[in-house]
């Protein structure tokens, strides 16, 4: 029986730019970095509120996927947040633009997209 979903792992296509908006931007926690020579790929092991959730990869010319939210494999990534006005101003204090906030019709919670650095589609969703 699967206990939880232990991690989520993100391919971008320039380390140092995802790294700063994880990290320095989103706020996450670096738990682990390592380099592997032999795939000349990074892996950073990241933190969402001291809980070891995201693996952030690097790959030589890793092929382009489609990411918008409505495009066929994995739709999103969500964030739960307290506040999502609080949070939309934290984000835009980092240059990151969130869509107009929306209101999910069958719980009445409020939540908006924006995108990593690589136009994966992020959520934050009000509590």
């Amino acid at each position: 029986m699967f206990l939880r979903i232990h991690h989520l792992a993100i391919i971008c296509s320039n380390y140092e730019t995802s790294k700063d908006f994880y990290v320095n931007k989103l706020g996450f926690t670096i738990v682990a970095e390592a380099y592997r020579a032999e795939r000349k790929s990074y892996k950073l092991d990241l933190a969402v509120n001291g809980i070891y959730q995201i693996e952030l990869f690097s790959f030589e010319n890793p092929p382009a996927r489609p990411s918008r939210p409505e495009a066929q494999g994995l739709r999103h990534l969500a964030f739960e947040v307290g506040s999502i006005e609080a949070e939309i101003e934290r984000l835009k204090g980092h240059g990151i633009i969130a869509e107009p906030v929306r209101v999910d019709e069958f719980t009445d919670k409020k939540f908006t997209f924006f995108a990593d650095p690589d136009g994966l589609p992020l959520e934050i969703y009000e509590a």
